[in-house]
């Protein structure tokens, strides 16, 4: 698994790094060798964020914990994750390294109306359930896909305050 840190106006020592390195390793059980895993760090308000994205085979997955310390919030981002895999491990087995359940990812807010961020990238086609396990995996309020159900029209699903969830298909 390929590790990449981005460390946002913070200093994060080599020892702290090589801890780091070691508590994410722990995720390669779950994915093949040519994951990527991305982390992030960065302090507001005295707490450290740690923010993990792993990549595999299409798949993402992220999580983010708040500490006093680097370490203590890596340790929360991996077992965020962790938790994540093992709750979607059905769904997610044939996309993951086999033999992977053998053994038993914050900006401030803007103050104005201008825009404050552009974010890129590829739509695949996939099925309305991969695109919910995705938004899950991500943890995001929506997400935007392509259906292969529907001819490949861009579509969103998103969370509903009651609980479920809701697409919403261009014509």
């Amino acid at each position: 698994m390929k590790i990449n840190y981005d460390k946002r106006k913070m200093d994060v020592g080599g020892n702290e790094l090589e801890a780091v390195e070691k508590k994410v390793l722990r995720l390669a059980k779950f994915f093949d060798d040519d994951a990527a895993a991305d982390v992030r760090f960065s302090e507001n308000r005295g707490k450290v964020t740690a923010e993990i994205t792993a990549r595999s085979n299409r798949m993402v997955f992220r999580a983010e914990e708040k500490a006093e310390d680097v370490l203590s919030a890596t340790d929360g981002a991996v077992e965020a994750l962790s938790r994540q895999i093992r709750k979607n491990k059905t769904r997610l087995e044939k996309r993951l390294r086999s033999g992977a359940f053998e053994r038993a990812v914050a900006e401030a807010p803007a103050e104005s109306d201008e825009l404050v961020r552009r974010k890129q990238f590829e739509l695949r086609p996939m099925s309305e359930q991969d695109a919910l396990l995705q938004m899950d995996l991500l943890n995001h309020e929506f997400y935007v896909f392509k259906n292969s159900d529907a001819a490949n029209a861009v579509c969103v699903c998103y969370k509903r305050r009651d609980g479920g969830y809701g697409i919403i298909e261009t014509v």
